[in-house]
């Protein structure tokens, strides 16, 4: 596309020069202001589209150390001096033509004025069809900037083209007027240029832009909220900087999932854009066990937690949990890592006490390669000495390393509480670690 944009701009800006010789070699010789006013016009416009040629290079380079956003601003500052330069010129023109109103030559521009107008529309005209074809296929600023820079030459030729036919017929002011005329228009021009050229250097965006933007964040799922959402354009790329909040409670993965969909969705509205998505936590609505759970977990040292439960007593708030720590750590270490545990939990959200219950932590692996036998054959025979064990069914022992895992189906009396058989499941895992080391050990009860 970049080779494509360049080659347009390339043979644009050929066209275009080519344009400005004839106009000023035949206004000189034809003495028609006119005709010069737009060889001086299609002169700024061959720079103009020179800038746009570079800055479609420089532009499309990407970021570098001293450029993070990239080098797009190149065009913006382009446009901002080829619109001062037309500014200029024009109020030049415009002083020419009022000066040339109050006394009138009698010099009637010939056949060369015409044919170099006739030149110059068909170079126009030519222009505009390369630079249109080329929008619709590739796209780019630069290449839809000088579009509308043809088709305001065209429209300013065909105004000094009138200036000099009515000067033909005898209106000698027509030339001048005509001069006055485009001169005016190239002021407005001008000014629109640099206007829009200054609110790119200075970063404005549309508002609309940026509420379309908050409101595709917003109707994202997972979202709760939007905060501040920051547009900037560079070149051809919107740069959009957008915070959402999240459920506090939201797992890391899941934040990482939504703001994902949250970049796609500006992506969708913002068509070309480079998305950078940062989500907060929102703690509104989510249940006090979640947010003591999300605590623990965030401690140093805590390896996991589970069995989170919180209750009000006398006006007290107080929690249970259970947290999981190296297994390889010694009491006065673990007893750290929970007094740091209970201490966050006290702090940030006013809860009385907090008991916790240590627990070892075993990392187990995704995949087991050996099965173990005689370690099953010893569980089985630690399961039959139990007489509360009604029924012995699969019993999986799977090594791996260091590590064995041992998944176990039983059956007991079904009209047993399921506290005694938690209880006894407890008792059965505590005998089979004692005597079979390493072990991580999952019992399914079942009624007998």
């Amino acid at each position: 596309m970049l080779e494509h944009r360049t080659k347009v701009l390339q043979v644009s800006f050929l066209a275009i020069f080519s344009a400005f010789i004839v106009e000023i070699a035949f206004g000189i010789a034809e003495d028609s202001l006119a005709l010069l006013t737009d060889g001086i016009h299609a002169l700024l416009d061959a720079i103009v589209t020179l800038v746009l040629l570079l800055a479609a290079r420089l532009a499309l380079k990407p970021p570098d150390a001293g450029h993070t956003y990239g080098h797009g601003k190149v065009e913006s500052l382009g446009g901002m001096i080829g619109g001062i330069a037309i500014f200029m010129i024009a109020c030049f023109f415009i002083y020419e033509s009022v000066t040339r109103l109050q006394s009138p030559p009698t010099i009637v521009p010939g056949l060369l004025a015409i044919v170099g107008g006739i030149y110059t529309i068909g170079v126009d005209v030519f222009r505009i069809i390369i630079l249109g074809r080329s929008v619709r296929k590739a796209g780019g600023l630069t290449v839809r900037a000088d579009f509308y820079h043809a088709l305001m030459d065209l429209g300013s030729t065909v105004i000094a083209i009138a200036g000099i036919i009515l000067v033909s017929y005898g209106f000698y002011q027509g030339d001048f007027a005509a001069a006055l005329v485009l001169g005016a228009l190239l002021v407005v021009l001008s000014v629109k240029l640099v206007y829009r050229a200054a609110l790119d250097l200075t970063d404005s965006i549309s508002p609309a832009l940026v509420a379309s933007a908050r409101k595709a964040a917003l109707t994202t799922e997972g979202v709760i909220d939007v905060g501040a959402v920051l547009v900037r354009r560079s070149g051809e790329t919107y740069f959009a900087d957008v915070t959402v909040s999240l459920r506090g409670d939201t797992s890391f993965e899941r934040a990482h999932k939504t703001s994902t969909d949250v970049e796609a969705s500006i992506k969708s509205v913002i068509m070309g854009s480079s998305v950078t998505v940062h989500f907060e936590p929102d703690w509104d609505g989510v249940p006090l066990d979640s947010r003591v759970h999300e605590i623990a977990a965030d401690t140093d040292g805590v390896r996991g937690v589970h069995n989170v439960s919180t209750h009000k007593t006398g006006g007290r708030m107080f929690a249970d949990l259970h947290v999981m720590v190296d297994r390889d750590a010694d009491l006065g270490t673990a007893h750290r890592i929970s007094e740091a545990v209970e201490g966050k939990i006290h702090k940030i959200l006013n809860i009385e006490h907090a008991t916790i219950h240590l627990e070892p932590f075993v990392n187990v692996p995704e995949t087991f390669k050996i099965k173990d036998t005689e370690a099953e054959e010893k569980i089985r025979g630690m399961l039959e000495r139990r007489p509360q064990v009604r029924k012995i069914g699969r019993i999986v022992p799977l090594y791996f390393g260091n590590i064995l895992k041992i998944n176990i189906d039983c059956s007991f009396d079904g009209s047993m509480s399921i506290e005694n058989v938690h209880d006894l499941t407890s008792e059965i895992e505590h005998e089979i670690r004692t005597e079979i080391r390493n072990s991580v050990i999952t019992i399914h009860p079942e009624p007998a």
